[in-house]
């Protein structure tokens, strides 16, 4: 630091930053930490420690790891030429990675251009809302959401959140949105082993039902995640998405996938729900879509959705009448353009499953050394951990005991994540999403961190 003393940047901290998701009381007798800089996968705080970032930036989102000069570069050349002008109008980086993104789409056309994964939600529910004033008669309007998902920070988007502990205080929210049980294999709620071949069909029934009720010429969305992420990393059955796409077309329901947090390679493909065989109306992206080099989200939409608010110029009602100011910044095509080249080039997605499935394997390994561990799941470099007090009845450990797992690995200097300040019961799972360049070196030592934790926390 070359203008200030580490002693005057905690100083400023303190004093100035409103930190997110932080109750800062605690500063009142510790220092916040402060990083200073990351290369590969490691990054130093403002001490000169080290650490191991196993959660990509600590909200999965630094996909190609840290120090990638080629993104730093492109985005530098970029905005020597032209830094931004409103996306009412076109630029060269725009449209060379909406073409290059949508080539790893199949099925979907268009990409419209905002600068958070809120936003991006956002985008898609108003394009269902005036979807339905366009085509409906205002009556397909509501949106559905899965219990445990997570959508956004935005009242809208709480509005559509599966997590009781984000919304609290924050009401009252957006009608219109109503929740529909979760896709949870470890603790469904019909008896079932987890692999039970017969969930799928059930959990997707789940969502027949709620739409059923509320009348399905009232319902003209519904979204979730492929994976649910910061509701405990919860795969699906390998049919579910499939079955839920299928009751969405039998009832005129546009189908979004929330792929923010596992988008771009997370799972070892392109986007999670290109596991699932399944076509959507609507994806949303952020995090990983420029590996936090510059901000960009997308929503992206098939041809017949956009094709919906195509009409005369002398329609004042037709097109879609939305803006994103920061959707014209050109930094961040021009640094997801750098970010797909890094992946494609390097063969990461080739590296994310064969480095994830021995993830999963070591991961499974202290499943069966520590009684603490109920459940081991994940798919690709996106894995969770679920912790309990007694695993014949899964009673979840308390918030608490994951708070101590995490602290003892970033003593060891490893970060690892968890569910946090999210439910009131099940904020129990200790969350992995490792760069996408991540060697089996580096999974070891996270391993052997999380080992150390568990034997400190919870012996058996």
């Amino acid at each position: 630091m070359a203008c200030c003393k580490k002693e005057d940047i905690i100083a400023l901290d303190k004093k100035y930053v409103w930190h997110h998701l932080t109750q800062h009381k605690v500063f009142e007798t510790k220092d916040i930490t402060v990083f200073e800089r990351g290369e590969g996968m490691h990054i130093y705080d403002i001490n000169g420690k080290e650490y191991l970032d196993a959660v990509s930036g600590g909200v999965w989102t630094v996909n190609v790891g840290y120090g990638r000069t080629e993104i730093v570069d492109a985005v530098a050349e970029q905005m020597k030429k032209l830094c931004y002008f409103a996306n009412s109008f076109g630029n060269i980086p725009t449209a060379l990675f909406a073409e290059k993104l949508i080539s790893k789409m199949p099925g979907m056309s268009r990409v419209y251009i905002s600068n958070s994964g809120s936003e991006a939600n956002e985008k898609a529910f108003k394009i269902v809302r005036q979807i339905s004033m366009l085509k409906h008669g205002g009556k397909k309007n509501k949106i559905l959401y899965r219990d445990r998902d997570y959508h956004g920070t935005t009242i809208t988007t709480l509005s559509a959140c599966g997590q009781e502990e984000r919304k609290m205080q924050y009401g009252p929210f957006t009608p219109g949105f109503v929740s529909f049980p979760a896709a949870n294999c470890y603790r469904n709620p019909y008896g079932l082993d987890p692999q039970d071949p017969s969930l799928g069909a059930k959990f997707a029934e789940e969502l027949e039902k709620v739409i059923l009720a509320e009348g399905p010429d009232t319902v003209g969305g519904v979204i979730v995640e492929p994976i649910t992420a910061g509701g405990g990393v919860l795969v699906p059955p390998q049919d579910y998405l499939k079955k839920v796409s299928e009751i969405c077309k039998k009832y005129d329901v546009l189908l979004i996938i929330d792929e923010v947090v596992c988008g771009l390679g997370r799972t070892g493909k392109w986007f999670g729900y290109q596991h699932f065989d399944v076509q959507p109306d609507i994806v949303t992206m952020a995090k990983g879509v420029a590996s936090g080099y510059a901000a960009i989200s997308c929503t992206v939409t098939t041809e017949k959705v956009f094709q919906d608010f195509i009409s005369e110029p002398s329609d004042r009602e037709g097109y879609f009448r939305d803006i994103s100011t920061f959707g014209g910044c050109t930094s961040g095509p021009a640094a997801a353009l750098a970010n797909l080249k890094i992946i494609e080039d390097e063969k990461l997605l080739d590296n994310v499953v064969k480095t994830g499935e021995y993830f999963l394997e070591k991961l499974n390994g202290l499943k069966a050394k520590h009684n603490c561990i109920g459940d081991v799941r994940g798919k690709g470099l996106f894995c969770g951990v679920e912790i309990v007090k007694d695993r014949n009845t899964k009673a979840p450990a308390e918030e608490a005991t994951c708070n101590q797992i995490v602290g003892k690995c970033m003593e060891q200097g490893v970060i690892i994540g968890k569910t946090s300040r999210s439910f009131k019961e099940f904020n129990n799972t200790l969350c992995f999403s490792p760069a996408l360049i991540a060697t089996t070196k580096e999974i070891d030592q996270i391993v052997a961190a999380l080992d150390k934790a568990l034997s400190e926390v919870c012996p058996n």
